[in-house]
């Protein structure tokens, strides 16, 4: 992927991983759209750092991608990169004690959203030079913990769509790339309980490191062993996390 003079739209970015990737992709002179639900968040970015554009969006709702993929092509045609970031991490037991919508909204911003943002954006991206598809799973696709089963499974799936868009739109000329974190210090899932975790910035550079070097698999630290190990490995490791 290409680093530099991007037209770049990030999901999900008013904090966290979104957040330190868009203010990188900056830095490296790209033009940068961040969205997310949260609107003071989005003025106090773009207070911070003029030259962001923003866009109030909540990713769950389908009439919101449709909304936002319009807008995007049509105020940025040089767009040429999306990165599907947005998430949502909840513990709970099995089954929850919740109505089905909750669990549902969780789906549609972990699973559906990347998968219709990129149906939306493809024949777009497929149009214009050095475009690419950025999807952020997880280290616990490989090998879940079962206090947030629908977060793994979300991110199960969207590691098996990732290979298969790749699959198609490698010959549309359409680079496809999957970020696979281990857990970061950002308050995903809930404020501080990832605070014993990688550092975000340390994360953060890794993936533009990476993202230099062409990697169309993203990993680091627990991550890059896990997304990678044996049934057997994987087996060890669900034992590992679910026995404390």
């Amino acid at each position: 992927m290409r680093l530099t003079s991007n037209t770049i739209l990030v999901t999900g970015a008013t904090s966290g991983i979104g957040l330190a990737l868009a203010e990188r992709f900056l830095a490296r002179g790209n033009e940068v759209i961040v969205c997310g639900r949260r609107a003071e968040r989005l003025r106090e970015i773009r207070e911070r750092h003029p030259g962001v554009h923003t866009r109030v969006c909540d990713v769950s709702q389908e009439a919101e991608r449709v909304a936002l993929f319009e807008w995007a092509a049509r105020e940025f045609p040089a767009l040429n990169v999306l990165v599907n970031n947005a998430g949502v991490q909840r513990r709970f037991p099995i089954p929850p004690h919740e109505p089905w919508h909750e669990t549902a909204s969780e789906i549609e911003t972990n699973l559906s959203a990347p998968i219709h943002l990129s149906f939306l954006f493809a024949p777009h991206l497929a149009t214009v030079p050095n475009a690419a598809i950025l999807n952020v799973s997880s280290g616990l696709a490989f090998a879940p913990m079962a206090m947030m089963p629908v977060y793994c499974a979300t991110k199960a799936a969207i590691h098996s769509f990732t290979l298969s868009l790749r699959h198609a739109l490698g010959k549309q000329n359409v680079d496809v790339i999957e970020v696979i974190p281990p857990a970061v210090n950002t308050d995903l899932g809930g404020v501080g309980l990832h605070t014993w975790a990688t550092p975000l910035d340390e994360f953060a550079d890794a993936v533009m490191a990476q993202l230099d070097e062409g990697r169309p698999e993203v990993a680091y630290g627990s991550s890059a062993h896990i997304s990678r190990a044996a049934r057997e490995e994987l087996d060890a490791a669900f034992a590992r996390m679910n026995d404390r």
